[in-house]
């Protein structure tokens, strides 16, 4: 049976050109974490762009996903009308979309992949359409409490990716 590693790299080899539009709004986002995950993996090679700041629109963070290495519950989106949550907007290269994929948890069946509707900050009304990882239905609950050890790194991810202080705020609030 093929590694984690060895399906990525399959998957990179045959991946189409082009790029594809990343919406980021988790622990991605600490860059010191990501580095770590990505040597720990053999990934050295890709190299995350800095990505533009970015606010999805109609979602809100839920903490629907169980995670035993997080010690209690971790957050996907959820549809939520005049709600949003803010993030980086990558440019990912085709070939390297499985590497995402990887760290995102798609490759186990965490995740699931989903379209959300994006407005760059800086470009008065600008709206995209990009890709976003969220809690597989399959593997949803919110039973247990919340990773108080993931909301320290999602706080710390927002912070270094310089979302707004005040969501920074509602993210160490766990809301």
């Amino acid at each position: 049976m093929d590694s984690h590693y060895d399906q990525v790299m399959k998957a990179r080899e045959s991946a189409q050109a082009g790029t594809r539009l990343y919406f980021a709004y988790s622990t991605i986002l600490d860059r010191a974490a990501f580095e770590e995950w990505r040597s720990q993996h053999s990934y050295d090679f890709f190299q995350l762009p800095e990505g533009k700041l970015a606010e999805a629109l109609e979602v809100d963070l839920v903490y629907d996903f169980p995670s035993r290495w997080w010690g209690g519950r971790v957050a996907g989106l959820a549809d939520a009308p005049g709600r949003s949550v803010f993030g980086r907007l990558f440019e990912i290269p085709g070939k390297d979309w499985p590497i995402i994929q990887h760290k995102e948890g798609f490759v186990t069946g965490m995740c699931v992949e989903r379209p959300v509707r994006v407005r760059l900050e800086g470009q008065a009304g600008q709206l995209v359409e990009a890709t976003a990882f969220t809690t597989s239905p399959r593997r949803a609950s919110t039973e247990g409490p919340v990773s108080p050890r993931f909301i320290e790194a999602l706080v710390r991810g927002a912070e270094s990716a310089g979302l707004p202080a005040a969501y920074v705020e509602r993210l160490r609030r766990g809301e």
